[in-house]
């Protein structure tokens, strides 16, 4: 598996992770949440990436499908309903 290079992380911009807070009721941000943020995410993606392979290679595919993401987070307790 590929690993995630530091400015693929650095992609996740302030002002995108200040419109997720938005949405989730936050009105002010501490400067120091961007790089937790940052972090916190980077391990979700490493964990339902990771687990969305292992499905697509014991399927014995070289493509990930949207339904292996959906196996992946279903199997994280996050179930997600409308792709399949």
């Amino acid at each position: 598996m590929k690993a995630l290079s530091r400015d693929n992380i650095q992609g996740i911009t302030k002002p995108a992770i200040r419109r997720l807070a938005r949405r989730g009721g936050v009105t002010r941000i501490s400067g120091l949440i961007y790089e937790e943020t940052r972090g916190v995410l980077k391990i979700f993606l490493e964990n339902v990436i990771r687990d969305a392979v292992t499905y697509t290679e014991h399927a014995r595919r070289k493509t990930v499908t949207s339904m292996d993401v959906v196996y992946a987070l279903k199997r994280q307790g996050r179930t997600l309903y409308g792709f399949g």
